[in-house]
C-alpha cells in the first residue's frame, strides 16, 4: 500500500523570490519576471515581501524542468555532488519510501526507508538537498 504525503497548511513552507530563484537555478530578476507575468503565484507577507508557497514552487519547478523554461546560457553544476532543490513528491509504502527532488533542471529520485522520511519530516514543497554518491542518492533536510 502506498500513500502520497503533502504539506499541511499550518506547516507549509514559503520561499522568497531570491530563495525560489536559487532553487530553480535562475536569477532573482528572472523569478520576479515570472511572478510579474503570472507564471508563478505569489502572495505578500506583512512586510510586503513576495512569497511563493512551497507546493506551488514544487509544481512550478516540475513544469519548468519539463518544458526547459530556464534562462538561456545558465549552466547548472553541482558542488561535490550536492543538488539543493525542492521536494516535489513523497510516496510512502509500508517499509520503503520514494522522494523526488527538483534541483534546477535535475529531477532526483531517492529510495529510502519510510522511517527516514518520517524522521526528516520530508513533505512536498520543503527545501532539501540530494547528495549523490555513485548510484545512491541521500537526502539532507535544510
Amino acid at each position: 500500500m502506498c500513500e502520497e504525503r503533502g504539506a499541511t497548511l499550518a506547516s507549509m513552507q514559503s520561499y522568497t523570490i531570491g530563495q525560489a530563484a536559487r532553487l530553480l537555478g535562475v536569477s532573482p530578476d528572472t523569478a520576479r519576471r515570472w511572478a510579474d507575468a503570472g507564471k508563478m503565484s505569489t502572495r505578500r507577507d506583512e512586510g510586503g515581501r513576495r512569497l511563493i508557497d512551497g507546493q506551488d514552487l514544487a509544481a512550478f519547478s516540475v513544469e519548468l524542468a519539463r518544458t526547459g523554461g530556464g534562462e538561456e546560457g545558465t549552466s547548472y553544476t553541482s558542488v561535490r555532488n550536492a543538488f539543493p532543490g525542492i521536494v516535489t513528491a513523497v510516496k510512502l509504502g509500508d517499509v520503503a519510501a520514494q522522494v523526488e527532488i527538483q534541483a534546477g533542471p535535475h529531477r532526483l529520485v531517492s529510495l529510502l526507508t519510510r522511517e527516514a522520511v518520517e524522521e526528516l519530516g520530508l513533505e512536498v514543497g520543503m527545501e532539501a538537498t540530494a547528495r549523490v554518491k555513485s548510484t545512491n542518492v541521500h537526502i539532507d533536510r535544510v
